[in-house]
């Protein structure tokens, strides 16, 4: 159901992610890459789950929480950058990747409950 390139987009991310957890981890810091580690590669996994949507409405429903998780990431990616622990540049690739994906499920959300809506009538 979802476009192809929401879930290549999201799986690179995801990896994306786990390769910059593992520098945060060697640099000791746990809590911070614990917390961007699981709403990160949620995004992806979950994208994936809602190909078996059982419903458009479904659809919809996991993928909006998806976005979620994609905005999630985003803050975890913008304390790490504004507390000093990585510079601009460590963070700015996954940021763009981030808001590529916000923008790409927010599409998909938006138009997909518009054809859930009842015709207007004129």
């Amino acid at each position: 159901m979802a476009d192809g390139a929401v879930l290549v987009k999201s799986y690179a991310f995801a990896v994306a992610v786990v390769g910059f957890v593992r520098r945060l981890r060697e640099a000791r810091e746990y809590e911070l890459a614990s917390q961007l580690l699981r709403a990160g590669t949620s995004i992806g996994a979950n994208v994936e789950e809602a190909q078996a949507a059982s419903s458009r409405r479904d659809f919809v429903a996991k993928l909006s929480i998806e976005a979620k998780e994609a905005r999630e990431s985003r803050y975890w990616l913008r304390l790490l950058r504004d507390s000093g622990i990585c510079t601009a540049a460590d963070v700015a690739p996954l940021i763009a990747g981030n808001e590529e994906l916000i923008r790409l499920l927010t599409a998909i959300v938006k138009t997909t409950s518009e054809s859930l809506l009842p015709p207007t009538k004129n």
